[in-house]
């Protein structure tokens, strides 16, 4: 295998570490991309890799993007991001949770992990009990804190009606087609909001029956997960796993706007370019779904309320207007002219 630095996506990241803990087996990988602004901040992934690579990769490209997130949010914290590899079962105890606990902790506080996919708040609490490193804790009604899903939902759903305005020209979600890909905690508090200023939705996961019953719930139409890439709509709202916009599937897109909360969802660079020759309306992920880490960093700073999270959720619309601006004068792909911004923020341009 290749060392960390000769990875493709590794991008003069700070630290990159690998934990084995054999008591409990745990296996992760913690990457820190930037410190410029704060200590690496970014939830920590329970997943199963059928190759140990992939977990490397994973863990490069969404500690980059938590730097781009956060700095773009305005937020005085670093970019990084845990991923423990779970195995083919998904096996999960409060040993292996200790143990990465504990691997938080050995990093001094260059990394302050919190919730990601395959974790939940109760995982957080087992987690913080072995290190003060952690976020995204229960709180009390009001404060900031807690679950990011819905903090992350809510900026997505600003930045879809930011989409519609710029790509539509209507301020409304009525009657607007919108095909949304994945709905857990994220695409599914997308999906409520929507339908409930009358957007017609068609929804996929690969929980189908997750996808069932909210469709059921909203009076939405059912499509496969993979086929929903290719359903034509006025938005594609991408909210599962990422790498899903390819030179493949950009040809095959039939919807003007492309706006969700998913991280990475360019598969390389140049999916970027792609997408804008086509035309197409695209937010980038890291400015459109940062609603969680505001909630959670927030939290961790002790510097905010719930109120204070919203507002700065709201923000989001406005930060991808100026990109869109900027693209549409310099004639540069909105993930490029996002990037560049975020790049200068972190002192990398």
């Amino acid at each position: 295998m290749s060392a960390v630095w000769d990875f493709a996506d590794f991008d003069d990241h700070k630290h990159v570490h690998m934990f084995r803990d054999r008591d409990s087996g745990l296996t992760a990988v913690i990457a820190v991309h930037s410190t410029h602004l704060g200590p690496g901040a970014g939830g920590v992934r329970f997943w199963h890799y059928p190759q140990r690579s992939a977990a490397i990769v994973d863990a490069l490209r969404l500690s980059r993007g938590m730097s781009y997130k956060n700095a773009m949010a305005g937020l005085p914290m670093g970019g990084g991001k845990g991923v423990i590899l779970a195995d083919e079962a998904g096996t999960k105890t409060p040993e292996l949770l200790a143990a990465f606990g504990r691997a938080v902790e050995s990093l001094g506080g260059a990394y302050v992990t919190a919730e990601d996919v395959g974790i939940t708040d109760a995982d957080m609490v087992q987690i913080a009990k072995q290190t003060k490193h952690v976020s995204g804790l229960p709180v009390a009604s009001g404060e900031a804190g807690g679950d990011p899903g819905p903090y992350t939902a809510l900026g997505v759903y600003l930045g879809i009606k930011a989409a519609i305005r710029e790509g539509l020209g209507t301020d409304s979600a009525a009657g607007v087609r919108i095909a949304i890909q994945g709905v857990g905690s994220v695409g599914g508090g997308v999906a409520r909001r929507l339908a409930a200023e009358g957007a017609k939705l068609t929804l996929a996961d690969v929980n189908l029956a997750r996808a069932k019953a909210l469709a059921e719930e909203l009076g939405a139409d059912l499509a496969d997960s993979a086929a929903i890439m290719e359903i034509e709509a006025d938005v594609l709202s991408p909210n599962a796993l990422g790498a899903i916009l390819t030179e493949r599937s950009i040809e095959k897109l039939r919807v003007p706007i492309v706006a969700g909360g998913a991280n990475n969802q360019l598969a390389t660079a140049a999916d970027g370019q792609r997408i804008h020759d086509r035309g197409i309306v695209y937010a980038p992920d890291y400015v459109i779904n940062a609603g969680g880490i505001i909630n959670v960093a927030l939290e961790y700073l002790g510097q905010g309320s719930q109120e204070e999270v919203e507002s700065r959720i709201h923000l989001i619309p406005g930060r991808l207007a100026e990109i869109w601006a900027e693209s549409k004068a310099s004639g540069t792909p909105a993930s490029t002219v996002a990037d560049h911004m975020a790049q200068k923020l972190i002192g990398r341009r």
